[in-house]
């Protein structure tokens, strides 16, 4: 159990969310109401995801203060302790990704020299710009219309039609594509939480003097590059496309990582990591 702590956790709130918004719709529970989009606490707490936010502030709709003080809430959630946790504990995508993730290991179908040589990371945050801009134009929250993340939960609240097949796209891809393909290089909502997240508390702490160099935390990690410390210095991980997922932590067998509050003056340290 102890290798997977963290993983049975994540699928415990996540499927826990599912749940309670499908009871919401379903049986008339007020604990969590909505979509991931735009949600409402206990009848009563607004939450508002920052992007969608944004987008639909691009074309021109007001929205209301209860909206806006809901995205207020998730912001400065997730930029004073979260991180990009939204990826990995709440997006229910992350089951689908992980599981073609998993897969990919079990049978050796990783290509990742081959990945990056056409498709970077840094390809989300021009998505993350490119939505907001199209979302202007059109007049329509771009990226809410073809977003896996609201196509899954409306399909699980609802049922599936046609929208399964953006799923299995997405699987697919991540399968047989580019490893982590969606989540770390296509996803603008998660690079919309790394912007958010970048200075927030909670990280990941490395002990370099009880690391082995096995190598097994970058095995397992989707953002694996944030992991550059290992085998190297004992700092925290800064770095905010962390999903804080602690797939890292879990796979470490020399306890050489585990979460803890960040060093508030590391910025010196991480301009010389590299």
């Amino acid at each position: 159990m102890k290798n997977i702590k963290y993983l049975i956790l994540r699928r415990v709130t996540q499927v826990t969310l599912l749940v309670l918004y499908f009871g919401a719709n379903a049986y008339g529970w007020h604990i969590l109401e909505g979509t991931f989009g735009s949600s409402l606490l206990f009848g009563k707490i607004p939450l508002a995801d920052p992007y969608t936010t944004l987008q639909v502030l691009a074309t021109g709709f007001v929205l209301g203060a209860d909206v806006l003080l809901g995205a207020a809430i998730i912001t400065l959630f997730y930029m004073v302790v979260g991180g990009r946790a939204f990826c990995s504990w709440v997006c229910p995508i992350n089951m689908v990704t992980d599981l073609a993730n998993w897969i990919r290991r079990r049978f050796k179908l990783d290509k990742e020299e081959v990945n990056y040589r056409f498709l970077k990371r840094n390809t989300r945050y021009w998505i993350l710009v490119l939505g907001v801009l199209v979302s202007a134009v059109v007049g329509v929250a771009a990226f809410e219309v073809l977003s896996p993340i609201t196509i899954m939960q409306r399909g699980i609240i609802f049922g599936f039609g046609a929208g399964l097949s953006v799923i299995v796209a997405v699987f697919l891809f991540d399968l047989f594509g580019v490893k982590n393909g969606w989540c770390g290089h296509l996803c603008p909502l998660g690079a919309a939480y790394s912007v958010i997240g970048q200075k927030s508390l909670i990280r990941v702490k490395h002990d370099h003097e009880a690391c082995t160099a096995c190598m097994e935390c970058k095995v397992v990690c989707p953002e694996n590059q944030v992991l550059w410390m290992i085998n190297k210095k004992s700092v925290s991980v800064t770095d905010g496309e962390c999903t804080n997922c602690g797939r890292c932590i879990d796979v470490c067998n020399d306890d050489a990582l585990r979460f803890g509050i960040r060093e508030i003056m590391q910025s010196q340290s991480i301009k010389e990591k590299r």
